[in-house]
């Protein structure tokens, strides 16, 4: 959760103020930051490009049944993902009024039908039990193209696929 990074982060100040160079924890804590650039870097390379490409986010806080941003993946993903000329469209059952205190440029949305309208590709970033509920063939058909990043594995991948979609997660390919 958001307590796992800056946990890391003290431990490793403790060991250097006690005169030893943590190295696990420091690959630990590298290993943690650099998840979230692969992440978009898989985005990337499977639309080919995110310039110009409207990118629905399903989830913001940093886990679920809580409106809590520290932390949470989906800011630095946005971000990277902004700064490749994405557009983002954002959903989150309760933490989108605290996401756009740190989020600028994105529009947020009161379902995650609507944030999927038009877009080229969903990303599943909190692991919300309604994301696991919804229909996604009704999904489908209001995108533009059918790519689902699924950054918590909620769901099957062979069911996904099936449906039409192309279904990337997360350590599984």
């Amino acid at each position: 959760g958001s307590c796992f990074p800056k946990d890391v982060k003290a431990l490793i100040a403790i060991a250097k103020n006690k005169k030893y160079d943590f190295q696990l924890l420091k690959a630990v804590n590298q290993i943690n930051e650099d998840a979230r650039i692969r992440f978009v870097y898989k985005v990337e390379n499977t639309l080919g490009t995110v310039k110009g490409k409207t990118i629905a986010v399903w989830g913001l806080a940093f886990k679920p049944n809580t409106d809590d941003m520290r932390e949470a993946p989906s800011i630095e993903i946005i971000k990277l993902l902004q700064a490749k000329g994405a557009k983002i469209r954002a959903f989150d059952p309760v933490a989108s009024s605290n996401a756009a205190n740190v989020l600028s440029e994105v529009t947020y949305f009161k379902s995650p039908i609507e944030a999927a309208e038009g877009v080229h590709a969903i990303l599943l970033l909190t692991e919300w039990n309604e994301f696991k509920q919804l229909d996604l063939r009704e999904i489908k058909k209001v995108m533009k193209s059918p790519f689902i990043f699924d950054g918590r594995n909620i769901y099957d991948p062979a069911a996904v696929k099936a449906m039409g979609f192309v279904y990337k997660g997360v350590g599984r390919e």
